[in-house]
């Protein structure tokens, strides 16, 4: 498999060599963590000199003898080398049994700089401060943007490019494949083992057929207000006798393995968080025609979702924006930068076009506007809202 550079997580990880920090890699299954992990391995061995280098993939067989904390703590110590660097890199860290006393017990030694991966549902960014006794720095890694999709594959006309994107998505072990249904095959295989190894195995979840119809309604209703209750209300109209909090506890270990990303509604002109109905995005949208069909295909809805994906890689909050009973499709935040964020298919028709700027011309305040579309046309000013290609807009991260 051809690999790319993935400059921006690269710059994070080296950023923070020599802090006192945990560094953990999260992210869905099959992102490229562990290919992001060989090569900070790579850059340490070409740019540090005096660096030893302790690195354990548990994927492989020859590290099975190192499946108990105990063993994993004694192996490392035993290749510690005195007036060295001593990094320590562990892949697939929760195969190890008690894993966290081990990396505990090197943490508080002050010897080693540690990276680690695992598996979502065993290292999830809500058990960070738990599992572990000092500070951790977590790198949040998404699958193949846009961006990455045109360099992996050397494309130049971005139109096109995008098309394709939007068909094939971010999960680069389906670019191996040439067919398209085996693409989506192993895009499928990877979401289910995704739920039947870690979240099942995690939760001890037994009712697995609930689980797929809560997965196949939030596949279903992308970019659509959802909450507990009202999915809870669907599903019972099926005679399941299921109660809100169980749909609710589901839903959250989903986002907790980045299957989904739960994305707030906020009250623009109140400037508050609102509580009830959420939006739900797929980590990588081509998730939903593996598992529900190409046949309808709403490219609003998956734009939309590319789009929010695309803002989470690149650091923002991201929220849904509510004003006067009317949505604006994202408000992107970082530090002291806000931007509202209206997404659309084709705008070329003008009431979708009057329909999309509307709520984004009521917001009073000097934060920036921007309707992004597939336009192929170069970006463009309307009333102070900045109109932008979809394609050109992914490309200039």
């Amino acid at each position: 498999m051809r690999l790319i550079p993935r400059n921006s997580y690269m710059e994070k990880i080296i950023n923070v060599i020599g802090t006192p920090d945990i560094k953990v890699i999260t992210g869905v299954r099959r992102c490229g963590k562990s290919k992001l992990l060989e090569s900070f391995k790579k850059y340490i061995d070409e740019n540090i000199q005096d660096a030893n280098i302790i690195h354990i993939n548990f994927n492989l067989p020859e590290f099975e003898e190192l499946l108990t904390f105990r063993a994993l703590y004694e192996h490392i110590n035993s290749l510690y080398k005195e007036n060295m660097q001593n990094f320590v890199l562990i892949d697939e860290v929760q195969m190890c049994e008690d894993f966290e006393k081990a990396i505990n017990g090197l943490h508080a030694s002050e010897k080693y700089d540690i990276y680690i991966t695992g598996s979502n549902a065993f290292l999830l960014s809500s058990d960070l401060a738990t599992l572990f006794t000092g500070r951790t720095f977590e790198i949040k890694v998404f699958p193949f943007s846009f961006k990455e999709y045109v360099r992996y594959f050397d494309l130049s006309d971005r139109y096109e490019a995008l098309s394709s994107y939007i068909k094939y998505g971010g999960m680069a072990g389906s670019y191996l494949y040439k067919d398209p249904e085996a693409k989506y095959d192993y895009i499928a295989d990877v979401f289910d083992t995704l739920i039947v190894r870690d979240i099942r195995q995690k939760y001890k979840i037994r009712n697995t057929q609930l689980m797929d119809r809560i997965v196949d309604f939030l596949m279903d209703n992308i970019s659509n207000l959802s909450s507990a209750r009202n999915i809870t209300n669907v599903l019972g109209s099926m005679n399941e006798k299921i109660h809100h909090t169980t749909v609710g506890s589901y839903m959250q270990y989903l986002c907790n393995a980045f299957a989904f990303y739960k994305i707030r509604r906020y009250d623009i002109k109140g400037k508050k968080y609102l509580s009830s109905n959420d939006k739900y995005y797929l980590s990588d949208h081509t998730f939903r025609y593996a598992k529900l069909g190409t046949r309808n295909m709403d490219y609003g809805r998956i734009l939309e979702n590319i789009v929010a994906i695309e803002l989470l890689r690149r650091g923002y909050e991201v929220y849904v924006g509510v004003l006067y009973k009317k949505e604006i499709d994202f408000v992107a935040i970082k530090r002291s930068e806000k931007i509202y964020i209206q997404v659309s298919d084709n705008i070329s028709d003008d009431k979708t076009f009057e329909r999309e700027v509307s709520p984004l011309l009521q917001i009073k305040d000097a934060y920036p506007k921007m309707l992004i579309a597939r336009t192929r046309n170069d970006e463009y000013q309307y009333e102070g809202i900045k109109i932008v290609d979809l394609a050109d807009w992914l490309l200039e991260a």
